[in-house]
């Protein structure tokens, strides 16, 4: 039995065909739409203004492969497979970004965190950090230090995605870092980052407070490549640009627009690796 097989427990009944198909607790939580575009997309009329369903079937290989990955990182074990088989290596996760292998989607997003992607991301020395947390399960933190080597650090974005987070760290032996002005989400952190100005992580990762969405969100930044923006801003595939969401900024709204403009001058990145909305690739001397 699949990982996903033994979490999924009593189901909720859904549409049993010949098909892929998404069940009714979907969470509207964006992470299978962006990992299986034009087979995966917006149910019009739903509770919060649309959840997922399946526009299409998949067709080729690939297609399978992205389906499995909405599958096996959907907070709600949502997305069925025909008639519910799951081969025993369906699950992909770790699953590298891109060909350098850096960084690495942990898959397996948790419904405490409304279903944030989370991520890896190695060092040259061997070791990685993992940025935001996926559902606990023992086995997942002994899949991922196999997969990246001894995980050294937990590094929280902000005070919603603080879930497993002391969790996976313990089971890491790792350090636990978040900003000072989430620290009442997250007592138990090791390490906190305070004020605005920018902290080394670790060699080639740097935290930048970033305040607007709450009063301590951070962007993780490593190897000025690969930008962690928790939920501080993101791509948007439609807009084609980067965006803030507006309706769930937590602390000021002002503050965020400082923010942005702070970080436009001084943030270098090529990715976009938000916790929730669109990964992109951005060169780094394109305009943002």
């Amino acid at each position: 039995m699949s990982t996903t097989q033994a979490e999924q427990g009593t189901e909720l009944e859904h549409e049993r065909n010949d098909g892929w198909s998404i069940d009714d607790r979907c969470l509207n939580c964006n992470i299978a739409r962006q990992l299986a575009p034009g087979m995966i997309a917006y149910k019009e009329g739903g509770e919060y203004g649309g959840l997922s369903t399946v526009i299409r079937q998949p067709e080729t290989e690939a297609d399978v492969e992205k389906m499995y990955l909405a599958a096996h990182a959907c907070p709600t074990r949502s997305i069925h497979p025909p008639a519910d088989r799951w081969d025993g290596d369906s699950d992909p996760y770790p699953k590298a970004l891109d060909e350098e292998g850096v960084v690495l989607l942990c898959g397996h997003a948790s419904p405490q965190t409304y279903g944030a992607t989370s991520y890896l991301v190695r060092r040259p020395d061997g070791t990685a950090m993992m940025i935001d947390t996926p559902r606990w399960r023992p086995a997942l933190a002994r899949r991922y230090e196999a997969r990246v080597g001894k995980v050294t650090d937990v590094l929280i974005t902000h005070l919603d995605h603080v879930a497993h987070a002391r969790t996976y760290a313990d089971a890491f032996g790792a350090r636990l870092w978040i900003h000072e002005g989430d620290l009442h989400s997250l007592p138990s952190a090791d390490h906190i980052i305070r004020g605005t100005e920018p902290v080394e992580i670790g060699p080639g990762v740097m935290a930048h407070p970033f305040p607007g969405h709450t009063a301590g969100s951070t962007l993780f930044i490593a190897d000025e490549k690969y930008c962690f923006t928790g939920d501080a801003f993101f791509w948007s595939n439609s807009q084609a640009t980067l965006e803030v969401a507006h309706s769930v900024v937590y602390q000021s709204i002002r503050t965020l627009a400082e923010s942005v403009a702070r970080g436009a001058e001084e943030l270098t990145f090529e990715w976009v690796l938000p916790g929730h909305g669109d990964l992109h690739h951005l060169p780094a001397d394109a305009e943002r």
